[in-house]
């Protein structure tokens, strides 16, 4: 029998990457407090909240694997809001053209049954181009990623302000490190390839 896939999100974006891997998956709002707390480093305060929110699916559902995961953008040591606006995402940026800016995405899988929990950091680099500010307001005014992290969508025109991209897996960016995934998945006996359906 197959074990039930549950993702502790109600982003899009990431329903939309686990459906690159063809496994049936319920989903719900985690719905938890993602503030930092004090003297939290960007990894331990993404895997702490991808691991609250795998672990919230124990109040919807009675068995199966929780995935939760959680994403923040980090410069010069100091984690990145979302926007909210064009004048913030101007901003952000502007103080990135020509830097590197460094995502760190948790990763936790929950085992609702046994309550046993896998868990990982996987950080991902983006190099950004020199940008002129005609650049950075007509490529805002384009995708207006005011509720992006970093102020872009690497999966759309945000591509074209970058120089280049550090990582292992694409998918991490956007914020589901499939390649990880699938490693965490096996070590509970669940092979993608075998389970996977069109």
């Amino acid at each position: 029998m197959k074990t039930p896939i549950i993702l502790a999100s109600s982003s899009p974006f990431r329903q939309q990457i686990l459906k690159k891997i063809g496994l049936a998956f319920s989903t719900f709002s985690p719905d938890i407090d993602e503030s930092a707390l004090a003297h939290e480093s960007p990894q331990s305060l993404v895997r702490r909240l991808s691991e609250h929110k795998a672990k919230v699916a124990q109040q919807h559902f009675a068995q199966g694997l929780s995935i939760g995961s959680d994403q923040v953008a980090v410069f010069n040591d100091e984690i990145l809001g979302k926007p909210h606006n064009k004048e913030n995402a101007i901003k952000q940026l502007t103080l990135f053209s020509g830097q590197c800016v460094t995502f760190y995405t948790g990763l936790s899988v929950y085992n609702i049954e046994t309550q046993r929990c896998i868990s990982k950091v996987v950080p991902f680099n983006v190099y950004f181009r020199d940008l002129t500010q005609a650049q950075i307001s007509n490529y805002l005014d384009i995708e207006q990623p005011y509720n992006c992290a970093g102020s872009f969508k690497s999966e759309g025109l945000g591509i074209c302000l970058f120089e280049k991209l550090e990582g292992e897996d694409p998918n991490t960016l956007i914020g589901l490190p499939l390649i990880e995934l699938t490693k965490s998945l096996a070590e509970f006996d669940v092979d993608v390839l075998e389970q996977a359906s069109q």
